[in-house]
């Protein structure tokens, strides 16, 4: 199934499905007012779901409209949870090698995760409103997982079942900040703004066999300003979305509707190019002597995209960096 969130006024939208091309959609808020509500009642509202997507789909569908992209918010525009992950160790290995940082101990056999804020996601077409350029502002793609509740001490063979839908993120950073928060020990808060979302989540089985080993192998597309930035394939994850399930369920629950991030998709060789400014920087800091592509300015554009069998699989994410407006009293 592919389904999505339209804007309505409503903190948390509307359901709808929307057919396998993403071009026609149809209202399922008689089923779930809303996406949280239909993960939290999973087992009961996704055989109705299903049969209203396969009406859809075959064009016998009541009441189906065109899908406008730009009309969706996030699909959860508000989580119980964000976690998000660095499971490709490429990317932290680069990092590692351009800043002359020491190994993180067991960064191969512990994932890396933080908390990140979940209460204000943004939409595919939503402008990035930002403070100030000078924080370093970067894009960073990613794919991720929606879960059902997740008892704590979950194995990664049993967190494999409580994966319900698979999301595409930009998972936005201001770098300024990253280096002192690092350094108290407490994580990332101020360097990571609100999160952004392709308008839609799918079912696993929508992407057949490149859904493999608990793991997204697709090409993750990334245009920056108009032009090629990268195209990393999401199988090269050195930890799978059962793993960082499990080590994020290792001391507490997980509520129903929990998102889990992949971290920055990134592939060993250069080939495939980066889905991050810092990556590309630390690459060009290495082989260069010198970093040479500059953080994202007022007026940038990124637009990010998975594609399957030639056709989009969640949508694409097409934003532009503004100034946030000043705080009022």
């Amino acid at each position: 199934m592919k389904l999505a969130t339209l804007k309505n006024g409503r903190k948390d939208g509307r359901l709808v499905l929307v057919s396998r091309d993403l071009r026609r959609a149809v209202a399922a808020d008689d089923i779930a007012p809303s996406m949280l509500d239909a993960i939290e009642r999973w087992s009961d509202t996704a055989p109705h779901l299903a049969a209203r997507y396969e009406a859809l789909n075959a064009g016998t569908a009541a009441g189906a409209f065109d899908f406008d992209p730009a009309a969706a918010a996030a699909p959860l525009p508000r989580a119980p949870q964000w976690c998000d992950g660095s499971a490709f160790l490429n990317h932290g290995r680069l990092m590692e090698k351009a800043f002359n940082i020491d190994p993180i101990p067991d960064s191969g056999k512990v994932p890396l995760m933080y908390q990140g804020g979940s209460d204000d996601l943004l939409g595919p077409h939503d402008d990035l409103p930002l403070p100030d350029v000078a924080h370093g502002i970067d894009f960073e793609g990613e794919f991720g997982v929606v879960v059902d509740s997740v008892p704590m001490g979950c194995s990664a063979a049993a967190a494999r079942s409580r994966i319900l839908l698979l999301v595409q993120i930009n998972d936005v950073s201001l770098r300024a900040f990253g280096p002192r928060e690092m350094r108290t020990g407490f994580g990332f808060f101020q360097a990571k703004p609100s999160s952004s979302f392709a308008p839609v989540a799918v079912t696993p089985d929508e992407i057949g066999d490149a859904w493999k080993d608990s793991r997204v192998h697709l090409d993750l597309a990334v245009d920056y300003n108009g032009r090629w930035f990268g195209e990393p394939n999401g199988r090269e994850m050195n930890f799978g979305f059962d793993e960082l399930i499990a080590h994020a369920a290792a001391t507490r629950r997980l509520s129903a509707g929990t998102l889990i991030g992949s971290g920055t998709v990134s592939n060993a060789g250069g080939a495939k190019g980066s889905a991050c400014i810092a990556e590309r920087r630390a690459i060009e800091l290495i082989e260069q002597g010198a970093s040479a592509t500059p953080f994202m300015r007022f007026g940038d554009r990124v637009r990010m995209e998975a594609r399957w069998n030639d056709r989009p699989v969640f949508g694409a994410i097409d934003q532009r960096i503004v100034q946030a407006p000043p705080a009022q009293a």
